[in-house]
């Protein structure tokens, strides 16, 4: 058997290469020609291979694809489509890609001339800049220039190459693979909209709409050899603050242009005399920034303009009245305010003010006082007295004590409520200790409602940040032991100037289909506006003729936190609703500012503006109740003996209870409810008892069923129909737990209550000592 080796080399004819090359192959094991063969280990292969590996990638193009991103600028327009402003990016950068023929050709050329005059004809690496720039550091021992072409600028911008001789290499190496794979344009496309244009400006569009409030397409030869001049050195040439500097450099691109025929001697020598104005520092944004860069934060990427319903000429009086109001307050301590006025009937945001000066040099301007949790003070009082006169633990006609009063807590503590300036008024109607403010009663009365009835109302009433338990915020919740955002006050007191009807706070016109919830009972709602629209009810607080009292009806309620760290103005009209604070950011507690001077001169002014659009109507009167009158100091009907006569709205349970024979009753809860009428159109609900209720036991003892629109309800108790019907009637009480139905047709409502032996000794619960 013959075997044919084959050898590619010349058996007689080894030159140096051939010896070479032979090393460098791997061979089997044995001898070559006599000499033992090379070979090579596993780990020096597999670098080799490496190498390879690496140089075929470094050697790959980079295509346009590698430098998209950047998000398009989001012009905002008012209801009428009058331009708000331009947010330039929803990131921490403010970088905006526009396409190349949206960019003037005075700022292409411009950026051209400066940077790389030989940008069309070199691929990625100029040789001659390289050389020249060589050449003045070995003349100046400097960096004079560095040599730099667009592309191999580009390629340090996206990448972030350092300013080393590694980074310049770099630079060199993806500036060819750049070349090789994008075209001129978009390398020149992607490069401006990179451009650092100071401070977190990134693009010549950012910097276009910053300092000169126009588009790239709009800039003029002058602005455009301005904005080219600031990447050279952006904190150097910044132009707020080196304006002169930025200028001259400014006059050395226009040469450079007049030398490069990109400009003629007369074009740049005009450019150079133009006084170019510096707007200032707003981020394009002319109007509500804190709630347009909400907005940007939510819009998708793509989107280029967006409507909202912002009211451009309320928004700007709002936001100048902000600052007057913080300014002439400035020496008691009052450093920030915000304010926001909504739409009552779809909640739609006509002014946003989020502080008293988004662009102040402080930067504090920048929190949002709109969004921000803070302690209410005595705000929340009408949605607590609402509850109470809902379930009846209070009524109009009701005398609430305001009179030093202790309550025991665990582990020895004590909670002695006071109110504004440590007076107290005595005995005093509900409708004065609302509009009053005062904070004995209205513990009383969340003490008689319970803490977690209250706080589950909060939550139904859009108070989303009142996670806590009930414990968490005891008692004190009455009095703002919480925090709350002002767009929450705001849509809560909405909802009371609906009759209970929710509205979703919102600055968009996207379409969204909800269905209005309803919390809590109209009439009730009613009677708590009445009392707030009341100024005679709170002149003794307030005066008669405070700043919460405007020529046209409305209803208002002030409220300070502890230390006088914040104040609140909250009111309405049947039409709009305004919220305003007044208060420091950081905490800091002013000097006796109150919310009737502090929060009430901002509210005061807007609510007048708002009335030159339209006088507001009046408030419609309570459903279900006549105005009658009654002792002021008993609030039994008038009687001779009687020192004071006022009147007072009562509905038919509150006659009844008022005139209620002599002698032994029942006893019923929260007083006389079987008397309570039902009322035409109401969705069948059960009123009392109520969900979760413990009664106790006691001789004769019994409760008052009460439904609403539930005239021809049947009921069944714990599963078995029961013979009562219709909308009152009275049950006696038994020991358990009671599940009470009623139905109506195909409507129904249910409640569960216990019945147990009365407790020797209760413990209060609801109230917590923290710190």
């Amino acid at each position: 058997m013959f075997t044919t080796r084959l050898n590619f080399w010349p058996a007689k004819r080894t030159t140096r290469t051939a010896r070479r090359v032979h090393a460098a192959l791997p061979e089997e094991r044995g001898t070559v020609n006599g000499a033992p063969r090379a070979t090579l280990s596993r780990p020096v292969l597999l670098s080799l291979a490496t190498i390879v590996v690496v140089l075929a990638y470094a050697a790959r193009p980079i295509g346009p694809r590698a430098f998209a991103g950047g998000a398009n600028a989001l012009v905002f327009e008012d209801r009428a489509g009058v331009v708000l402003g331009t947010v330039l990016a929803r990131d921490t950068e403010h970088a905006v890609r526009v396409p190349l023929a949206q960019i003037s050709p005075r700022f292409l050329a411009a950026v051209v001339a400066a940077e790389d005059a030989r940008f069309r004809l070199h691929r990625g690496v100029d040789p001659l800049a390289l050389a020249r720039a060589a050449g003045q550091i070995a003349a100046t021992r400097t960096i004079v220039s560095g040599g730099s072409t667009i592309t191999m600028q580009l390629a340090r911008l996206r990448y972030g190459l350092p300013r080393t001789l590694y980074g310049k290499v770099a630079e060199a190496v993806l500036a060819s693979r750049i070349e090789a794979g994008t075209s001129k344009d978009a390398i020149l496309e992607a490069y401006v909209n990179r451009l650092p244009m100071g401070g977190n400006l990134v693009g010549v569009e950012a910097g276009a709409r910053t300092y000169f409030g126009v588009p790239a397409a709009d800039l003029d030869l002058a602005q455009a050899a301005l904005l080219a001049a600031i990447p050279n050195d952006p904190v150097r040439l910044d132009p707020y603050a080196h304006a002169d500097a930025l200028r001259a450099r400014q006059r050395a691109v226009l040469t450079r242009m007049v030398a490069t025929g990109a400009a003629t001697h007369a074009d740049a020598a005009r450019a150079a005399d133009e006084r170019l104005t510096i707007v200032p520092r707003s981020g394009g944004i002319g109007a509500a920034p804190h709630l347009l860069l909400r907005l940007a934060a939510s819009a998708a990427p793509a989107t280029m303009r967006m409507r909202t319903t912002l009211d451009a000429r309320l928004q700007a009086f709002v936001e100048h009245e902000t600052g007057a109001v913080v300014a002439a307050l400035r020496d008691r301590g009052a450093r920030d305010g915000a304010a926001i006025v909504v739409d009552n009937r779809d909640g739609a945001i006509l002014a946003y003010a989020g502080s008293a000066g988004y662009f102040a040099d402080d930067g504090a301007g920048k929190n949002d006082g709109v969004t921000a949790l803070r302690q209410p003070g005595s705000t929340l009082k009408p949605l607590l007295y609402e509850l109470a006169f809902e379930r009846r633990a209070v009524r109009p006609t009701s005398i609430l004590a305001d009179v030093p009063t202790t309550y025991a807590l665990p582990e020895m503590h004590a909670y002695a409520p006071s109110d504004y300036g440590d007076t107290f008024a005595g005995p005093v109607r509900a409708r004065v200790a609302l509009a009053d403010s005062l904070n004995v009663p209205a513990v009383r009365t969340l003490s008689a409602v319970g803490v977690p009835a209250f706080l589950a109302r909060l939550r139904a009433l859009g108070f989303r940040h009142l996670t806590r338990d009930p414990a968490y915020y005891g008692l004190g919740l009455a009095l703002g032991d919480g925090e709350v955002s002002l767009e929450e006050l705001a849509g809560a007191y909405a909802a009371i100037a609906n009759g209970g009807r929710l509205i979703r706070v919102h600055a968009g016109f996207a379409r969204r289909d909800e269905r209005a919830a309803t919390v809590g009972a109209a009439s009730e709602w009613s009677l708590v506006t009445d009392m707030l629209a009341d100024a005679h009810a709170r002149a003794r607080a307030f005066g008669v003729a405070s700043l919460l009292r405007t020529p046209f009806p409305s209803a208002v309620k002030t409220g300070t936190s502890s230390e006088f760290r914040d104040t609140w103005t909250v009111g309405f009209t049947p039409r709009y609703t305004v919220a305003t604070w007044v208060g420091n950011f950081d905490g800091t507690p002013m000097q006796r500012i109150s919310g009737v001077s502090g929060a009430a001169p901002l509210w005061n002014r807007i609510m007048r503006k708002l009335a030159e659009r339209e006088l507001p109507a009046r408030f419609a009167p309570p459903r279900g109740y006549v105005r009658k009158p009654m002792c002021a100091t008993t609030g039994t009907r008038p009687a001779p003996a009687c020192g004071s006569v006022v009147s007072e709205w009562l509905d038919s349970g509150d006659n009844v209870a008022w005139n209620r024979p002599a002698g032994p009753l029942p006893r019923v809860y929260d007083g006389w409810l079987a008397a309570q009428p039902p009322r035409a159109g109401d969705a069948l609900r059960i009123v009392a008892p109520h969900d979760g209720d413990i009664f106790e036991m006691g001789a004769g003892a019994a409760i008052a069923v009460v439904a609403r629109g539930g005239a021809g309800a049947r009921w069944e108790l714990n599963g078995t129909q029961i013979a009562a019907h219709g909308a009152r009637w009275i049950l006696p009480l038994h020991r358990g737990r009671w599940t009470l139905q009623a139905r109506d047709g195909a409507h129904a409502d249910r409640v569960t209550f216990t019945v147990r032996d009365p407790l020797v000794h209760e413990r209060r619960e609801g109230f917590t000592v923290r710190g």
